[in-house]
């Protein structure tokens, strides 16, 4: 064997002395940077720097952006990352306003509060003003007006509170689409039918039904209308199969119309 190809021991223990050390300050390297970065996490917990500065809302408007953070009683000393979610969100919901909460923490010191209303189905008239009234029956006392927006119908003659109930359980189903083309709804209860109802329609139609189903019948309004000639104005049943009957014609004639509901 040729000399050239043999390395003596002492050729390589400077080398593995060097790639030990080598080893061992990257180990020391690895350790040091865990130790501080724990340092600086429980500097940054127990500082400042972790608490609540910014509290946005989002989702809300009918309840201030104040009032939703006063229910969460996030203070500026609050620390994020000791916030109880379930009871701020139990605390905000007690709010009839509000349907859901949801709560987001975005880091170093930001929480968001995501807030999802009840749907806005109507108005009520009160002594000359008009006040909102959501899908779950609750009358907004706070948020009188002197007109209406167009954006919900005006709900007239509902002084039984029960079928004012029923009637907002059934406008919350339905889609924005259907109920921002009605202008009226009036409750005229008669001995056959005590919820039944007569709508006022901003294409010049009426809507004659009942608060029963009325959500389902209603869907199929627009496809109705489909049939109908732009001409045509008179009242549109929607009761037990459906038909228009017509302002024009003197005589109770009626012309009968596809009832899509059916099948």
């Amino acid at each position: 064997m040729s000399k050239k190809n043999i390395v003596s021991i002492e050729d390589r223990i400077p080398k593995l002395k060097q790639a030990r050390k080598k080893k061992a300050n990257r180990r020391l390297i690895f350790y040091l940077s865990i130790f501080f970065l724990l340092i600086a996490v429980i500097v940054y917990l127990q500082s400042p720097l972790s608490h609540v500065k910014t509290v946005q809302v989002n989702g809300n408007t009918f309840v201030h952006d104040t009032e939703i953070i006063e229910q969460s009683n996030l203070m500026n000393d609050t620390n994020i990352w000791t916030i109880n979610e379930k009871e701020i969100k139990q605390a905000i919901s007690k709010n009839p306003v509000i349907k859901s909460v949801s709560i987001d923490k975005k880091l170093p010191w930001t929480v968001k509060i995501n807030i999802k209303e009840y749907k806005k189905v109507g108005y009520i008239n009160k002594d000359n003003q008009y006040y909102p009234i959501l899908g779950n029956g609750q009358l907004l006392d706070s948020l009188e007006q002197k007109t209406v927006n167009g954006d919900a119908p005006l709900l007239l003659n509902f002084t039984d509170k029960q079928v004012l109930q029923s009637m907002t359980d059934e406008l919350k189903k339905l889609p924005s689409s259907i109920l921002n083309i009605i202008s009226e709804i009036h409750w005229v209860p008669s001995d056959e039918n005590k919820k039944k109802i007569v709508l006022y329609m901003n294409d010049g139609y009426i809507v004659d039904g009942t608060i029963r189903e009325f959500a389902e019948k209603m869907e199929v309004y627009p496809s109705i209308v489909a049939q109908l000639k732009p001409e045509s104005k008179g009242i549109i049943h929607i009761g037990v199969g459906a038909y228009f009957e017509s302002f024009d014609k003197k005589e109770s004639a009626e012309e009968e119309i596809e009832d899509e509901t059916e099948g």
